[in-house]
């Protein structure tokens, strides 16, 4: 049965609670669906927001960056909050405080943990190009150790994590309802557009997935 209540008190919702949602299906549907993830966190006793892609394999969302990277050296040492958020369409009210945004968005707390096995570690480096390019791994040059030591990967358990929902159309006040301009709702898409190959491409064509 979905879970229906926030796993802690910081995740619950309390502005809009009817548009919360707790339970793993709809979280991982967001996270799979969202290219950018960002990551808040404390360095130095000063607080950071960066922005990272990010992958889902199970219960578990990761990144990863170059092992130098200070940001995923201070995650495994202290907790941290994962935001993310699609916007599927602009809503255009009659008062211009009554505009509003249909999305879907997420926010996770935790620490992250090192993903230490090289075999482990490659595996999710592969259900990262999954994600990216679907059956692109197949084809690509093997990795090689060196990228891979080069490479820090971390994990977080989406063990505290909610979901924020919107969708609908305009709710205007009906004092506002014959005010004479144009009320609805834009709906937004993101597309992949025309591949641009590289000069020195062998493959002219890129391959459209199955």
């Amino acid at each position: 049965m979905p879970q229906t209540t926030a796993p802690s008190p910081r995740t619950r919702l309390r502005r809009h609670p009817e548009r919360g949602h707790y339970d793993a299906d709809t979280l991982a549907a967001i996270i799979d669906d969202a290219w950018v993830c960002h990551v808040s966190f404390t360095l130095d006793g000063t607080v950071h927001a960066m922005p990272t892609a990010h992958w889902r394999v199970g219960e578990y969302l990761y990144i990863h960056g170059a092992r130098a990277s200070r940001m995923l050296k201070a995650l495994t040492d202290s907790d941290a909050c994962i935001t993310l958020a699609q916007v599927d369409g602009l809503v255009l009210a009659r008062s211009a405080f009554h505009h509003s945004m249909n999305f879907r968005s997420v926010v996770a707390y935790g620490r992250f943990e090192l993903v230490d096995d090289d075999a482990h570690k490659l595996a999710t480096m592969q259900a990262f190009i999954d994600k990216v390019a679907p059956g692109r791994w197949d084809s690509l040059r093997p990795v090689t150790d060196k990228e891979l030591n080069a490479t820090t990967v971390l994990r977080l358990k989406l063990t505290e994590a909610s979901a924020k929902i919107r969708t609908g159309g305009v709710k205007d006040d009906d004092a506002d309802l014959s005010w004479p301009v144009w009320a609805g709702v834009l709906p937004l898409t993101l597309i992949a557009g025309t591949p641009i190959t590289e000069p020195d491409s062998q493959v002219a064509d890129y391959p459209q997935p199955a």
